[in-house]
């Protein structure tokens, strides 16, 4: 059987792409499983400082497979790994999404062809999203009679001003790319947005691994919040960097001109309501 999901470990950059190009990369319930699985390999690992996430074939992903309609009982209060849908969360359906902001290193989105419904809410969860100036992009969910539910209403108010997101969700019209990248919804556009985020994600690999995360984790943890909690983290987690082997290995070969050769990141996954548990 076929790997819904390939990940491929090169240079500390994690290479993970959905591969059901037969059916656009459309989410089966298996298909959840698997991207859930993939999220949690890349916080198991270390040794990985960047991931890029991508679709197989002719589009990012088409959102949910239409066959999961057809059968309640895996679709809806609970599913065939026994994982429901209430009572912890993010829960299974939203982890797809959701979990992209765990990790402790930058994701990487590299779009193409459509991204609908699911499809999107998996690229909103990522830190940084890079489209191909012809992919189409659509909140799909109202289609089918329904309000976002993998997690895309919590990560669109990142991205989007208010009355944007709601016209999204209300209307699920479809994006073109440029006006995507006008209101938000990606980051930047690019012919070939798989080769452009790689080379993005090779050039974070390179980068002090610990500052990196805890630069994510900074801004993740406090862009809702007040200035002053906001100001204190970063004086704390500065002081958690400042003089360290990875912090002085970068002050050397920045000197020396030179690579840096950093030791693996400390953090598995990203604490962010409580962003000091994550100081070992």
């Amino acid at each position: 059987m076929t790997e819904l999901v390939t990940i491929s470990v090169v240079d500390h950059v994690a290479d993970i792409r959905l591969n059901r190009p037969e059916k656009m990369n459309a989410l089966s319930i298996p298909m959840f499983d698997a991207i859930n699985a993939a999220a949690e390999q890349v916080m198991s690992d270390r040794s990985i400082r960047a991931v890029v996430l991508s679709g197989e074939g002719r589009a990012f992903c088409a959102g949910l497979d239409l066959s999961n309609f057809t059968n309640p009982d895996t679709f809806g209060g609970g599913d065939a790994f026994g994982n429901g849908r209430g009572g912890y969360w993010p829960n299974f359906y939203q982890k797809p999404g959701y979990l992209w902001k765990d990790v402790p290193v930058p994701v990487i989105c590299a779009l193409h062809g459509v991204v609908f419904g699911g499809g999107l809410q998996i690229a909103l969860g990522a830190d940084i999203r890079i489209a191909h100036p012809e992919t189409r992009l659509s909140l799909m969910e109202i289609k089918w009679g329904l309000i976002p539910d993998m997690s895309g209403t919590q990560t669109l108010r990142d991205l989007v001003r208010l009355d944007v997101a709601k016209e999204l969700a209300f209307t699920g019209r479809i994006v073109e790319a440029p006006e995507a990248q006008q209101i938000g919804l990606v980051t930047r556009l690019d012919d070939n947005p798989r080769e452009a985020a790689l080379a993005m994600a090779r050039d974070i690999a390179q980068k002090n691994p610990q500052a990196v995360t805890l630069g994510k984790l900074l801004l993740e943890s406090t862009w809702h919040g007040d200035d002053a909690r906001g100001l204190e983290m970063e004086e704390k987690l500065q002081a958690q960097l400042l003089m360290t082997p990875n912090q002085m290995e970068a002050v050397m070969a920045g000197m020396q001109k030179r690579p840096a050769n950093f030791t693996e990141r400390t953090i598995d996954r990203l604490h962010r309501a409580d962003p000091l548990k994550n100081i070992g």
